[in-house]
C-alpha cells in the first residue's frame, strides 16, 4: 500500500508530450483513461482536440483544459508545468514543476529554514530595509536573499503539489 500511495510518477520527466504522458501515467490508476476517446469524453472535449493536444499540434492548450486534465489525471504538476513553461506570467515565478518525494522536499525546506541562516537573513533584510531603499552596495546582498527565498518558495510549491496528490 505504501508504494502505491506514493504515486511517484512525474509525467514532466517523460521526454514525451506532457499531456499524453500524464494521461498514460494516470491510466495506470484509472482504466477509463487508457482510451483517448474516453478521456476526451471525461474532459468534455472532442477526441480530435485531445489528440491535437497530445500530439503537439495545438501549440497553446487552453488553461481551462490544462486544469481539467490536471484534475482528472490527478497530476498537479501538470498545472505548474503549464504555468512555468507556457504562461508568460508564470515563467518567472518560483514554481516547482516536478515532485521529488516527501524526503527530498523536507530536506529542501528544512535546509532553507536553518535557524542560523534565517536569523542572518532576517538581520540582513532588516538592515537593507531600514532606510526604505536598496542602495547599490546592498543590491548583491538583497539579490542573494531573494534567491534563497525563491528556493524556499519552490520547495513549498513542490510540497503543495505532493499534498494535492494525496488528497481524496
Amino acid at each position: 500500500m505504501r508504494g502505491e500511495n506514493r504515486m511517484e510518477f512525474d509525467c514532466t520527466k517523460e521526454g514525451k508530450n506532457i499531456y499524453f504522458a500524464c494521461r498514460v501515467k494516470a491510466a495506470k490508476y484509472n482504466d477509463l483513461l487508457n482510451s483517448r476517446e474516453r478521456a476526451a469524453e471525461l474532459l468534455g472535449i472532442s477526441t480530435s482536440t485531445l489528440a491535437n493536444h497530445e500530439l503537439g499540434v495545438t501549440k497553446n492548450v487552453p488553461p481551462d483544459t490544462v486544469v481539467m486534465m490536471s484534475d482528472l489525471y490527478k497530476t498537479p504538476e501538470l498545472r505548474s508545468y503549464y504555468c512555468k513553461h507556457e504562461c508568460p506570467i508564470g515563467r518567472n515565478l518560483p514554481l516547482a514543476t516536478q515532485v521529488s518525494g516527501l524526503q527530498g522536499i523536507t530536506v529542501k525546506i528544512l535546509n532553507s529554514l536553518d535557524e542560523d541562516g534565517v536569523r542572518s537573513m532576517k538581520k540582513q533584510l532588516l538592515s537593507i530595509a531600514e532606510d526604505g531603499e536598496i542602495t547599490a552596495d546592498e543590491q548583491e546582498e538583497f539579490d542573494g536573499i531573494v534567491k534563497e527565498l525563491e528556493i524556499l518558495a519552490t520547495a513549498i510549491s513542490e510540497l503543495r503539489m505532493l499534498a494535492e496528490k494525496f488528497q481524496k
